[in-house]
């Protein structure tokens, strides 16, 4: 034993069953997350109906062996929500994403609490929203500019107040942020990458692994 771990009380060392389970949870998560993109990429659509359903209850299994709060638990869920509604290429399916997502967002902004973050962070933030939903709104659907406008108001305080929680956590916001961008100037067919839905997954899945990890660290102080 270390002189480290002799200083520990015995409660407080992760138990060995709940570390091998975390282990396993995580070693999940990539293995949907590699055969997620790589689907993408290879243009495999049954690939990716397959991995993407697994990859939030993945994650929820790891940030449970973290002893993740209730409100992360429940944002990570309204996530996998959103992501099943996603896999129906239709309106009705695209709203009820959209609501499930905005419930998780809700979850995290709760879950961030009052603390401080950077004021000029947030003014970046203002500026990047408006500005982004002025060059949308002239090529989105009539019936979804206001929904998209309100979701997009709550991901961005969502992304902003992420940063209270320090960089890994700011950074996942931010790229949140970015992966539904991308969704929205789909929506308004606006010329795209190549391999779109690659991009939008993969700034995705970063986005929620680090806010998860980033709200479950010691520095977060989330409780």
């Amino acid at each position: 034993m270390s002189a480290t771990e002799s200083r520990t009380p015995s409660w407080a060392r992760p138990a060995p069953a709940r570390t091998a389970a975390g282990r396993a949870a995580l070693a999940g998560f990539a293995l949907a997350t590699a055969v997620d993109l790589g689907s993408l990429l290879a243009g495999w659509h049954l690939g990716h109906v397959i991995a993407k359903p697994l990859l939030m209850p993945l994650l929820v299994a790891y940030v449970i062996t973290r002893g993740a709060p209730r409100l992360l638990i429940a944002a990570l869920l309204f996530g996998w929500g959103g992501d099943l509604a996603l896999l129906f290429d239709a309106e009705p399916a695209f709203l009820v994403g959209m609501g499930s997502f905005a419930l998780g967002h809700a979850c995290y902004l709760v879950l961030f609490g009052k603390r401080a973050a950077n004021p000029l962070l947030g003014g970046a933030y203002v500026l990047a929203l408006v500005g982004t939903v002025a060059m949308l709104w002239a090529d989105l659907p009539a019936d979804l500019r206001v929904p998209v406008a309100g979701y997009s108001l709550l991901l961005t305080a969502m992304a902003y107040r992420s940063s209270a929680l320090g960089l890994r956590a700011g950074i996942g916001g931010a790229l949140f942020l970015l992966s539904d961008t991308l969704i929205a100037t789909g929506v308004a067919e606006w010329p795209q990458l190549p391999r779109p839905d690659f991009w939008i997954m993969a700034t995705y899945i970063a986005a929620q692994y680090l806010l998860a990890t980033g709200a479950t660290g010691r520095e977060s102080g989330v409780r």
